[in-house]
């Protein structure tokens, strides 16, 4: 049973860290225009959303799988929102991006695209990981990252899309 709690923790800890780095990729494209502290509104959107996300996971795991499965306590419940947490641990690189930018010398521009390249690259990260955590190949770890890396570019394009 504990083998089989870890095994399942250790799936949900990469899966919620590659889905929250997609997530906080999209949330630096679709951020728009920003009001008169940007840096400060997107840190809060990037861990608004990351923590509605995770709300939203948990709820569908306890709710949607588990209730079927099993009874709910209070255990269960704390289990899956450990399980589940990644998700906004995910969104917490982007934002210390956009919170060191200032000290950069960057200005909005170039901290959305700095926060950008830290969530693509947090979920290319994720990604690797996750295939090395299941004894995969290194050849297959790389393809699971460079699969990232496209579905990353790939929101890149649309921030180019949107912008230009």
């Amino acid at each position: 049973m504990r083998q089989e709690r870890a095994t399942s923790r250790t799936h949900a800890d990469y899966t919620g860290g590659i889905y929250g780095s997609l997530l906080a990729a999209s949330v630096v494209v679709g951020a728009g225009t920003l009001g008169p502290l940007p840096r400060l509104e997107l840190a809060l959107l990037l861990l608004a959303t990351g923590l509605v996300f995770w709300i939203a996971h948990v709820h569908a795991q306890l709710f949607g799988a588990r209730l079927v499965r099993q009874s709910l306590d209070r255990h269960v419940v704390m289990a899956v929102c450990r399980e589940e947490w990644p998700i906004v641990n995910a969104a917490v690189p982007p934002v210390i991006a956009v919170g060191v930018s200032p000290l950069l010398g960057m200005d909005l521009a170039g901290t959305l695209w700095l926060a950008l390249a830290v969530a693509v690259a947090g979920q290319v990260g994720w990604s690797i990981a996750a295939a090395r955590e299941a004894r995969a190949s290194w050849a297959l770890a790389v393809s699971a990252g460079v699969v990232n890396l496209v579905i990353g570019l790939l929101i890149v394009a649309l921030k180019v899309g949107l912008t230009h």
